[in-house]
Order: C-alpha cells, then structure tokens, then sequence
C-alpha cells in the first residue's frame, strides 16, 4: 500500500505541475463564526476535525480495531472521530468503542431507531434507557447521530411523517436527559438529496433539541461537485448557531481516478470555504447497491492520494 501511494503521490504533484482547467469556485454558505451551541462535543476554533467510517473485513471487536488502526496507518496520522454504525437494538460500549475512547479518539455513535410511533408508544423505553446508560458509562464526549438520514425515502414507512420523527427524537432525548447523560451531543444529519428535495428541513427538531447539524453527501449515481450538492443545505445551516459535520462524504469508483481526485480536491476546497463545518467524515466502504455505491478509495492509489492530501492539510489538525 505503502509502496503505491507513493507513486501515486509522485504522479499527482507531477499533474500539478502541467496546465489544467481552472478548478471551480468553491461554494460559499455557512460562514457563522459562533461561538455555537454544540454540547459536550466541542468545536475547534479554526479548521475542521476529521473522521471516517471503515468498513471491517470481519465485523468482530478485532476486526473493528484493525480497519481504523490500518487506516490511520495508511494516512499517517490519526483520525479525530471514529463513526462507528448501531441498530437500535445493538449496544454501544463494546471493546472496540472503550479501545477508541481509550486511545482518545471521539465516537459518533450512528444509532439507528425503530418505527417511530413505536418509540413514541413507550414500547422501547427500557432499551432506550439502557443505551442512554451505557452512553454516560463512557464518561468521554460522544457524538450522538441519532436515525440519520431519516428522510430517506426507502424510511418513509418507519418514520410515518416528519412531525412523528421529531416526537421520536425528543422523545429519546428525553429519557436521555432523565438518565442524566450529559456527555452527549446530539447530531441531527438528513441527506444532502433531501434539502435538494426541499423536504429534509420539516425534520428538524428544533434547535432546542440538537447540538450539531450535519449531512451526508455523495457522488454517486451523479457526478456534480460537492458544493452544488451541498448548497440547499449549506444555506439553510447558515442561519443556525451550530457547528456543521458532513457526516458521510464519499464519491464512487466508477468515475475513475482522475474525477475522484478532483472531486476530493474541490472537498476540501469547499470544507475549508465553509469555516461553520467543524469536522468531516469520509465513508471509506463499498456497499451492495452497485458500482455508483462504492465509495473505497483504499483500492485506488490516486485517489486515496489525494485523500491523504486532504487528511494532512493542517486545516484538517486543528488539534
């Protein structure tokens, strides 16, 4: 791995150096300069924190552990926040999740829930309560990014409605609050497709309810650079005294090498043009819906080059 990235870094600073397309304009939107209401999670002053989802060979504690620790490995540094996926029946607090938290590593615990009128029935109350303990049981600040993307539309079934969804979602933060976790700070994170839609915004649960923004955006089916993906949701975080995370970004293999470094280029262009987003966090796995869904760049040197571009530019070591 070693031995190609190097090559590949060699290639691209060889590319910087011939003529090339002007590259575009970052897009401009969410420049809020706080200070901002964020929770237990704090922002960095200046830059953006970095994190990733890694998807193991084995999901076993191990195998866990090694997909980040490779990771890192590869980048040469360490990862600020490691986002780590739960069903809402799974229990957070695993030897992998004490390792991370032991090694300093923030979590963003990716909680998924349940039919919404369920949990607002009380049905799950003892569940919930018992993941609220386990929460507070880490006694380290955790990014808690409850039902993400719950305005996707394969969800419509078990979120009824976006007022059921926002019931849901203080409903579980309730009994959050009763079970005194106070190291938690609520991520609220729709798709970036769903303010395109105009439809992710009726989710929100008020900024009362939640600490961080956040938006998953890929290249996926489309290739269009992540500013015009990101604009309806970019300008609609604008007005709010949070700190934005782009809890998943990725852009799939099938565009080929040379897209997916200018791609990841304009990523951190447009990040670092957008002071508001306060960390980032690359999706670094292939799922089963085809080649417009694998995002891994592990298997393609020019573009994990361009990654490691990204991940050793100082904007991204605010700490």
């Amino acid at each position: 791995m070693r031995r190609a990235l190097l090559a590949a870094v060699l290639a691209l600073a060889a590319c910087d150096g011939q003529p090339s397309p002007a590259p575009p304009l970052p897009t401009v939107a969410a420049t809020h300069a706080g200070p901002y209401d964020a929770g237990p999670v704090t922002p960095p002053a200046r830059g953006a924190l970095l994190g990733a989802w890694v998807k193991p060979d084995s999901y076993s504690q191990p195998g866990r552990l090694e997909a980040i620790e490779g990771l890192q490995r590869d980048l040469g540094r360490r990862l600020d926040i490691v986002n780590t996926y739960r069903r809402f029946d799974e229990d957070f607090g695993t030897e992998s999740d004490r390792e991370f938290i032991r090694q300093g590593l923030t979590i963003m615990l990716s909680w998924a829930s349940g039919d919404t009128r369920s949990i607002t029935s009380g049905r799950h109350d003892d569940l919930v309560r018992a993941q609220a303990r386990r929460v507070r049981e880490a006694r380290v600040p955790v990014l808690l990014r409850f039902r993400w993307e719950m305005d996707r539309p394969n969800l419509r079934a078990a979120m009824w409605s976006p007022e059921d969804f926002v019931a849901a979602w203080r409903y579980v933060r309730r009994i959050f609050d009763e079970e005194r976790v106070r190291n938690a700070s609520w991520v609220w994170c729709p798709t970036a497709e769903g303010f395109t839609r105009g439809e992710a915004p009726a989710f929100y649960p008020g900024d009362d309810a939640v600490d961080w923004t956040c938006v998953d955006v890929y290249a996926g089916s489309k290739l269009r650079p992540i500013g015009d993906l990101m604009a309806p949701f970019l300008r609609w975080a604008a007005a709010r005294d949070k700190p934005i995370i782009v809890g998943e970004f990725g852009v799939a293999g099938v565009w080929g090498s040379a897209a997916r470094v200018s791609w990841l280029r304009d990523a951190a262009r447009t990040f670092k043009a957008n002071p508001q987003i306060k960390a980032v966090s690359y999706f670094e796995s292939d799922d089963d819906k085809g080649p417009t869904g694998h995002f891994r760049l592990a298997n393609d040197p020019p573009a994990f080059a361009a990654f490691v571009e990204l991940s050793n530019d100082r904007w991204f070591n605010p700490r």
